[in-house]
């Protein structure tokens, strides 16, 4: 199969998630391409790949409609792979084929990052939208900028506008490069940077399971990867890009839309929402993974109620797909074969409960004019645990731990331990604008109830404390 695809990066993402994605294309007969992989690092793991052959395994994993079911594939879409950094010139020779049209990358958040700096004559850049721009210039020299010779950008990347904030970096370079009106007005009319968003948990090589699986399929696979059933893939994107890779023909879960905004709005409200409610009040009650709080009968209810009686009533999409959405996520959380650690999962949760939690507060509190007890109860959780408090009941313990966050957001919580009021804590919390936006103690009612509930785990505990916020 010729080269369809050029990839930047190699790792348990991408693999699979992108790759087998193509994959399914290529067996349902509907793609007819491969895939050249670029290394985005210096440092990465295009030597293994090549050693075999593009080839590696796919373990699938997970929970459908309550049963258990795992599937192993050996994947074959990749066809090889380049280290720009030892092989330049080997690069940039991919932009002489013709069949190369698709573009996917997955270089972490930082990845889509301007630096400003020379044109790349014989060295590799650093940054990857660098190496795009290189890439485009010397495939618009190579044909002309004829028409039909540009590239269909799919950024994997976790920023909102990954492809937008893509293309804007590529017009800063070619700037920088003085690279000309002819190769600007080729970018804007051939090339297609798309936005993305992309769901799929990856737990990525299964390294203490690596005998039992080796065993199980008979032979070694360096680069064996985990991933679970569910998988999303919203692109933003015309009708004419979606003919051309018909992911919906092969039963893949691909939305193609005009505006990708209430995609993620699902997303970060729904499945990152849940996470962050559940997180924090589920290690205070003794857990210590998000399966195991969701099979804890009072965690499990607790997060129940903050899905579907808080969160999903201020949604503004049909019934039927948010709903469904919020069962795949309940069914997720409960995969046996993740172990998604709450202590990991904190991190940064003040500017996480900002964007994944705080938006449906106050979208409930201006619809119902009541505030959503879960989500508040979350709040005075997250306070007790950013200040670690100590219960002044002997017989309650509140698990010790270790926060980490933003070196400002531990320094106003290490000063706050010295507070002995706890309602001036909480109006200190409720009142810092740089956390929240705004001062959250001028929403009638907020500061009385997180009190209250923060007296509460105080007082009885987290676990008796969750009972007690059910029973109302």
């Amino acid at each position: 199969m010729p080269e369809k695809v050029i990839q930047f990066g190699e790792g348990n993402f991408l693999r699979a998630f992108v790759d087998w994605q193509f994959n399914e294309l290529n067996k349902n007969g509907l793609f007819n391409g491969k895939i050249v992989v670029v290394q985005p690092l210096p440092d990465g793991m295009i030597e293994t790949i090549n050693e075999q052959d593009g080839l590696y395994t796919l373990l699938l994993r997970g929970l459908n409609c309550g049963k258990s079911i795992e599937k192993t594939e050996i994947i074959t879409s990749i066809n090889r792979g380049i280290n720009p950094y030892l092989d330049w010139r080997g690069f940039l020779k991919c932009a002489a084929n013709t069949n190369l049209r698709y573009v996917v990358s997955n270089t972490t958040e930082a990845g889509i990052a301007y630096i400003k700096s020379s044109f790349p004559r014989d060295e590799c850049p650093s940054t990857f939208p660098a190496k795009v721009t290189a890439f485009l210039y010397e495939r618009f020299k190579l044909f002309n900028g004829e028409t039909g010779k540009g590239m269909i950008f799919l950024p994997c990347e976790l920023i909102n506008n990954n492809g937008s904030t893509l293309k804007e970096y590529v017009f800063k370079h070619a700037e920088d490069w003085n690279l000309g009106a002819g190769f600007n007005n080729w970018i804007e009319k051939e090339n297609y940077f798309c936005n993305t968003l992309v769901d799929r948990i990856v737990p990525g090589y299964p390294k203490d399971e690596h005998d039992k699986i080796t065993e199980r399929l008979g032979y070694e696979d360096k680069i064996i990867v985990a991933a679970e059933l569910f998988h999303l893939w919203v692109i933003q994107g015309d009708e004419n890009i979606k003919d051309e890779i018909p992911f919906a023909d092969a039963g893949l879960n691909v939305i193609w839309t005009d505006d990708i905004q209430p995609y993620r709005t699902l997303k970060v409200r729904i499945l990152n929402g849940a996470h962050t409610t559940l997180t924090i009040p589920s290690f205070l009650a003794g857990n210590d993974t998000v399966k195991e709080s969701v099979d804890d009968k009072i965690i499990g209810k607790f997060i129940e109620e903050a899905i579907f009686k808080e969160i999903l009533p201020v949604l503004n999409f049909p019934d039927k797909m948010k709903e469904e959405y919020a069962k795949n996520t309940i069914e997720r959380f409960q995969n046996p074969f993740i172990y998604h650690y709450l202590i990991s999962i904190s991190l940064n949760s003040v500017s996480k409960y900002k964007v994944r939690v705080l938006p449906t507060v106050l979208e409930y509190y201006k619809i119902y004019k009541r505030l959503p007890e879960v989500l508040i109860f979350s709040f005075a959780a997250l306070i007790i645990f950013y200040k670690q408090l100590k219960s002044n009941n002997d017989e309650i313990k509140l698990r010790e731990h270790r926060v980490n966050d933003d070196p400002n957001v531990i320094t106003f919580f290490n000063n706050l331990s010295k507070e002995n009021n706890y309602e001036a804590v909480i109006k200190m919390t409720l009142s810092n604008v740089s956390f929240w936006e705004t001062d959250l103690n001028q929403i009638e009612g907020i500061t009385e109830k997180v009190t209250r509930y923060y007296q509460l785990i105080n007082k009885v505990g987290m676990q008796n404390a969750i009972l007690q916020l059910l029973k109302k």
